[in-house]
């Protein structure tokens, strides 16, 4: 259903542990990005979409790492920050969506920070991802398309360098996030 182009994913480190933060435009953003990137990755997702039956043996096989909302489920918020850690300290590549949801208008949304906490247990190289030709395709919220939306999509995944150290607050990263993602939404 997409045409998929890659740009700069040569920037994702062969070896090592990288968080990468990307917008969140669709319901198959971990799909795509997963499929263009060579390395395992390691999703932080919504843990109620996380514990859907059947679905959950995929999430759980493909290593995703639920989260809640602190007042949510504090108890599931804190047990995937100390699972983040721990994926970044054995080396792993982890994603996270900064915005803690999809996108209701195609617009980046303010980024959470949590990729600060991240990044104060495990300083790691934060590698700034774009979604670019998404929104308004068949598997985002866009309600303007409503049962018309685009069937056949160009997506493109565009990678930034990486950031790293006390430049990686979460206005920095969704500024570069934005800067990657250009016009296209």
């Amino acid at each position: 259903m997409y045409r998929v182009e890659h740009r700069d994913l040569q920037r994702i480190p062969d070896e090592g542990a990288a968080l990468l933060v990307c917008n969140h435009v669709s319901f198959v953003d971990a799909l795509l990005i997963a499929g263009a990137i060579r390395r395992p990755i390691r999703f932080v997702m919504y843990y109620k979409i996380y514990n859907l039956p059947v679905l959950n043996f995929i999430f759980r096989t493909a290593g995703a790492i639920p989260i809640a909302g602190r007042n949510e489920d504090e108890a599931t918020y804190e047990r995937a920050f100390a699972r983040i850690a721990a994926a970044l300290t054995a080396g792993e590549v982890v994603c996270i969506f900064p915005e803690g949801k999809l996108t209701a208008d195609g617009e980046i949304d303010e980024f959470k920070s949590g990729v600060t906490r991240i990044l104060q247990v495990t300083p790691v190289p934060v590698i700034p991802l774009a979604l670019q030709g998404l929104w308004g395709s068949f598997f985002s919220r866009d309600p303007a398309k409503g049962l018309f939306k685009r069937l056949w999509s160009r997506v493109t995944i565009v990678a930034g360098e990486a950031v790293v150290g006390d430049l990686a607050g979460p206005e920095v990263l969704r500024e570069r996030v934005l800067g990657l993602r250009g016009g296209r939404r």
